[in-house]
């Protein structure tokens, strides 16, 4: 789904009327402000995540994305590193992105309970999760994964179809190989069951304020992913910068300000291709400093 620039700026500016106020509208200087690095609860899990995660895949498919064609393995795992020195450590891949070894290599110089991972994969049976789960352990050199997502989700019986995989995810969370699970959704249906299911700990869904990259217009998704963080669920926005289309002038503080302010998410990943777009997106949250 997407809406040219012009209906954009029309949307943003009702959508986030609210959220473009100046600085210090309505607030005290005491008034805390939500940050980057901001440490974040997750999921019934409570795991400890830097409010933004760095994404490594943009555009990401067939175990490559941006990051790996532009970077190498090593200037991806030194971009995570640099992340990490700048109070990022929530690190965000999957195996269609083929960044696990860049992680691998970022390990070597990062202690791993400093730093949380979520990975995916795009298994639809027992034996491919699996399989899966053992080879992402191999490939990432960790004897553990924070959070495994079952990947791009569509379909409003997923919780059916992908029963046998969640049953392998859920003995491994048992055995503590995995400490926390869920989907990343790429529809309002699977949204939508995602938020009942008691299986589930963590949901990535896309939002920003243009519906760029989504599965529907904000106002549509917005109410679902409140009601799944409202279910005790974990919630990452992804496409909160729709994977690039709202990076000029304005759009980018705009669409930032907006997945800062929405508390129906915990947190948010975005897609970072080198060093200075990890810099500069947490320099400009900042900025903005927006309350909480």
């Amino acid at each position: 789904m997407n809406i040219n620039r012009r209906e954009f700026l029309g949307r943003s500016l009702a959508l986030g009327a609210a959220a473009a106020l100046p600085l210090g509208t309505g607030c005290s200087a005491n008034t805390p402000i939500r940050r980057a690095t901001d440490v974040i609860e997750l999921g019934p899990q409570k795991l400890k995540v830097s409010r933004m995660a760095v994404g490594t895949g943009t555009y990401g498919a067939g175990h490559s994305s941006n990051q790996i064609r532009g970077l190498g393995v090593d200037g991806v795992a030194d971009m995570l590193k640099s992340a990490y020195d700048k109070g990022i450590f929530f690190w965000d891949t999957a195996d269609a992105y083929g960044t696990h070894d860049a992680v691998k290599v970022a390990l070597k110089t990062v202690p791993r309970d400093k730093v949380v991972i979520v990975t995916k994969t795009d298994a639809w049976t027992a034996d491919k999760t699996k399989a899966d789960i053992d080879r992402f352990l191999k490939e990432l050199g960790t004897d553990y994964i924070d959070i495994l997502l079952l990947h791009t989700r569509m379909s409003p019986t997923w919780d059916q179809e992908d029963k046998a995989s969640m049953d392998v995810m859920a003995e491994a969370k048992q055995k503590k190989i995995l400490r926390s699970v869920g989907i990343s959704c790429h529809s309002v249906e699977t949204m939508k069951v995602a938020a009942k299911n008691p299986w589930l700990d963590v949901c990535m869904v896309r939002l920003n304020p243009a519906g760029e990259r989504m599965d529907d217009y904000p106002e549509t998704v917005l109410p679902i992913v409140k009601q799944i963080k409202a279910n005790g669920k974990g919630t990452i926005g992804i496409k909160v910068l729709g994977e690039g289309s709202l990076t000029d002038g304005k759009q980018h503080d705009e669409a930032l300000r907006y997945a800062l302010v929405k508390d129906a998410l915990n947190c948010f990943s975005i897609g970072c291709e080198n060093f200075n777009e990890v810099a500069d997106n947490v320099a400009r949250v900042e900025k903005l400093a927006v309350p909480a």
